[in-house]
């Protein structure tokens, strides 16, 4: 069959990667680089010259099954990462990092607050209680109203739960509140949030994520840049006459759509009612992001900066995009002294004259609206021959994009390689890091 794959991020390249030896398949992407949210940038300091991720940053050894085999297929080197976060709040004049218990106290007079003290009690006891909650109950309750239940301090929401929270879903505090309790303390159970110890090892790509782009991408017979898809069409003889830029057109026989659901649903204009309305409840926040090397982004205890830093400028505002500043340095093998960060929605823009560039990104909203559109197009798929994947059906993770491509794969008949492994996937290979990864 001809199979038409509309976006080529890591749900597009990934069902392009598995049907590529049964099916016919051409991947249209709209922007002039393939990857998506993988987009690995080179930038130069000092005269030397290094690969830099602003999007997909890392994945783990427990949660990422599909990532670990697609890698390992691929053959993609990878080193270990950090998974650190700090939290600065200018109006509680408080600034704490959890790597140790050195960088928990960096600001030496959280040694003797009580709210300190009281927000570490309250860590604690919501790891406990969060992994009992789940075993017991299957209440459909808000984050917000499952710590007013717990009767959690105002410091342990403020300082600790929200700007992690926000920081790993790029959206406001206020929006973490609305979000279902159950689907948000699933991925920290998932992930070793509650708990203290052993918890997954973090990695990353070496060379950067496009590193993996370029080895699907040169294995692809058909991937088109700068092609943007405007409309599909049921075609009279059936499969799709698929739309393009100049009024272009072409047949397909079956169609995914590894696209935003918002994105999707453009393109389906009123041929496809119930799709379109299952779509209509998957909303997007939008990110700006910055690359840059401006430290005024960091703690200013040296002591506590961290892989992931929470910021929040001047008067909190929980409705207020989430503030972040990624350090890269200790979430990839630099060859740099100098801070290189990515900030994601700065109350003050980095200074121009130590950015390199600007990007804009935009991450799912997953409250009850958004779970119930990812059942809705669960119970859709293959109508029509019309597929969607993406990682807004899952939490939003590359593990959840590639393994939304596996499933509309299985679903045409089509296994992935790493599947057929009676063994869990053998593991990509590991190259050393010359600099000790600060944890």
């Amino acid at each position: 069959m001809r199979v038409a794959i509309i976006g080529a991020g890591i749900s597009g390249l990934g069902a392009a990667w598995i049907l590529r030896k049964t099916h016919s398949v051409s991947v249209f992407e709209a922007a002039d680089y393939p990857g998506g949210h993988t987009h690995t940038v080179d930038v130069s300091l000092q005269g030397v010259s290094a690969p830099v991720d602003t999007g997909f940053l890392v994945f783990n050894d427990r949660t990422y099954p599909n990532l670990l085999g697609l890698f390992a297929e691929l053959n993609v080197p990878w080193t270990a990462s950090d998974m650190s976060l700090s939290v600065r709040l200018p109006a509680l004049n408080l600034e704490w990092c959890g790597s140790s218990l050195s960088t928990l106290f960096a600001q030496k007079r959280n040694i003797l607050r009580p709210a300190f003290w009281g927000m570490l009690k309250d860590i604690l006891r919501f790891n406990r209680e969060a992994l009992a909650w789940l075993n017991i109950s299957d209440a459909d309750i808000t984050l917000d109203e499952f710590l007013r239940r717990g009767a959690y301090g105002e410091w342990f929401k403020t300082a600790y739960l929200l700007p992690m929270a926000a920081a790993i879903w790029s959206c406001p505090t206020a929006t973490m509140l609305a979000y279902p309790a159950r689907s948000i303390l699933q991925f920290y159970r998932n992930h070793g949030l509650l708990q203290i110890f052993d918890r997954p090892q973090w990695r990353t790509v070496v060379g950067g994520g496009r590193e993996y782009v370029r080895r699907i991408t040169q294995q692809l017979h058909d991937v088109r840049l700068n092609a943007p898809v405007e409309a599909l069409h049921p075609a009279p003889e059936g499969g799709f006459t698929v739309q393009f830029a100049g009024h272009q057109k072409e047949h397909f026989d079956q169609v995914i759509c590894a696209l935003h659901g918002d994105q999707a649903r453009k393109l389906l204009g009123e041929h496809w009612p119930e799709q379109s309305a299952a779509l209509a409840q998957c909303q997007y926040q939008d990110n700006e992001a910055y690359l840059h090397w401006d430290e005024r982004f960091l703690p200013k205890h040296r002591k506590a900066w961290a892989a992931w830093n929470f910021h929040e400028e001047g008067v909190a505002d929980a409705r207020r995009s989430v503030a972040v500043t990624y350090l890269i340095n200790q979430l990839q093998p630099l060859p740099f002294k100098t801070p290189v960060m990515v900030t994601l929605n700065p109350q003050r823009v980095p200074d121009p004259q130590k950015t390199w560039a600007q990007f804009h990104y935009a991450h799912p909203v997953f409250d009850h609206g958004a779970l119930a559109g990812q059942e809705a197009v669960r119970r859709l798929q293959g109508r029509d021959g019309l597929w969607f994947c993406g990682a807004w059906l899952g939490h939003g993770f590359h593990e959840d994009g590639l393994r939304s491509a596996v499933e509309v794969a299985n679903h045409m008949g089509i296994r992935a390689a790493w599947q057929e492994q009676a063994s869990p996937a053998t593991e990509p290979r590991m190259e050393t890091w010359p600099q000790q990864v600060l944890r």
